[in-house]
């Protein structure tokens, strides 16, 4: 997957609202292809798993947790935003892995 460099201006640079707009815009434009490749993971995910209680493992959610707030204190990105984003992301993964996992197993 390629992330691609849409010309943004430095958010210290923004000089208006504009440029705020434009370069939240392409932020969200990388976002969405990360996510997308997220999304190709769960589809694996769901292919590789044998049995349907495995799609679901809270360990590996709070492990997942732990290194996003880990990684977001590096980044100077607020925990605040950073963990319930994450939980939200991970818990609408696990139900779109729980979905793809049932689909699979019906076409057999």
């Amino acid at each position: 997957m390629t992330v691609s460099t849409d010309a943004r201006p430095a958010p210290a640079a923004c000089e208006t609202m504009a440029d705020v707009r434009q370069g939240v815009d392409a932020l969200d434009r990388q976002l969405v292809l990360l996510l997308a490749e997220r999304q190709r993971y769960m589809d694996a995910a769901a292919r590789i798993k044998q049995d349907r209680a495995a799609v679901r493992d809270n360990a590996r959610v709070e492990d997942v947790v732990a290194k996003v707030k880990a990684a977001a204190r590096a980044a100077g990105l607020s925990e605040e935003i950073a963990e319930p984003v994450w939980r939200t992301l991970i818990e609408r993964c696990i139900a779109y892995e729980f979905g793809v996992w049932d689909q699979l197993r019906s076409q057999r």
